[in-house]
């Protein structure tokens, strides 16, 4: 992936619901010194707080490129968005999408970057020759972030637990899956624009053999539970071959976002079906903690819910963003002493 012109500003387009605008936010939370501000068409409810920006004023101000900071379902660029981007090429911006769609595909954005000298950037286009997996087992640990539903904190939590890791001296990096978290990482591979076939190999290149003691810290991508994208789940749970999983949950979801017919399962239901398959590729693996997206909880309606979640399943119980996650990595590493 070609390095990208920073700082960013963030294209909100018209999305109404804060989980589609789920790469501006974490943009914003985990390289906010590289984010100059935000825009959105009129039609857009959701910001993200920052300065309201034209992509002109933005230019103006230093943007290197406008970065579309939304991820909506089948991930397709609309010909409604095309006035915005042709206004940040035309001054001389980057774009840069994480959307299924190519921005080559339209013939005005081609035309506008010729004339403004900016870049057409695609971030799930991987140049990278991937192979199908192998289920060989390869030295170093690896973790990763599953949830009972999508857009709910696997990114957050892969990226918490890197860092708390670090904190502790522990080798580990971070393994970027999505196109938000290789934004934020500058590597990586975006598995669900992988054809099915090689997603468990492209989660083997992600995570190769490494040191006996280097934690891979992966991001994990869909649900199993999810009826559109349990299939790329599956493969990277297969090719991470993790040593340790963490289950991300919000509590103020009862089904599938968006898919109301599809009710979400109890969460020691989800540990065991994540374990179950993992076990394919690592019969060793276990779940060393849960991480919530406590965001529509007051405080005591959080610490009720974690004392009562800790006592239900006997793990740390921990939300990234208001309590960090020094709970999981303590008992992570203890359990892996």
């Amino acid at each position: 992936m070609p390095v990208l012109r920073k700082p960013y500003l963030l294209f909100l387009a018209d999305v109404t619901l804060p989980s589609d605008a789920k790469t501006g936010f974490g943009l914003r939370d985990w390289c906010g010194a590289d984010v100059i501000g935000e825009c959105r068409l009129p039609e857009g409810t959701v910001s993200l707080g920052l300065p309201e920006l034209r992509p002109a004023e933005a230019a103006a101000a230093g943007a290197g490129s406008l970065v579309i900071g939304v991820a909506v379902v089948g991930g397709q660029v609309p010909r409604s968005w095309l006035p915005v981007l042709i206004e940040a090429l035309d001054h001389g911006m980057d774009v840069v999408s994480g959307m299924h769609t190519r921005l080559s595909s339209f013939p005005e954005l081609v035309d506008a970057a010729a004339r403004g000298g900016g870049r057409l950037v695609d971030v799930r286009v991987t140049d990278r020759v991937i192979p199908t997996g192998t289920g060989l087992k390869r030295p170093g640990r690896r973790l990763l972030t599953v949830g009972t539903d999508c857009a709910l904190g696997k990114k957050y939590t892969a990226l918490a637990i890197t860092r708390a890791l670090q904190a502790t001296g522990t080798k580990a990096t971070f393994r970027a899956t999505g196109q938000t978290g290789i934004m934020i990482a500058g590597d990586g591979i975006a598995v669900d624009a992988v054809v099915a076939d090689f997603v468990a190999g492209a989660a083997e290149l992600l995570s190769p053999a490494n040191d006996p003691d280097h934690w891979d810290v992966i991001e994990g991508q869909g649900a199993l539970f999810h009826p559109a994208y349990a299939g790329v789940t599956m493969g990277l749970v297969h090719g991470s071959q993790p040593d340790a999983i963490v289950l991300c949950h919000d509590p103020s979801r009862q089904t599938i976002e968006d898919f109301p017919h599809m009710p979400l399962p109890p969460l020691r239901v989800a540990i065991d079906r994540y374990l179950e398959a993992a076990r394919l590729t690592n019969p060793a693996v276990t779940c060393v903690g849960i991480a919530i997206n406590s965001s529509y909880l007051s405080d005591d309606e959080w610490r009720r819910y974690q004392v009562a979640l800790v006592e239900e399943l006997a793990l740390p119980v921990c939300d990234p963003m208001r309590t960090g996650v020094d709970a999981i990595t303590r008992h992570l590493l203890a359990h892996f002493a």
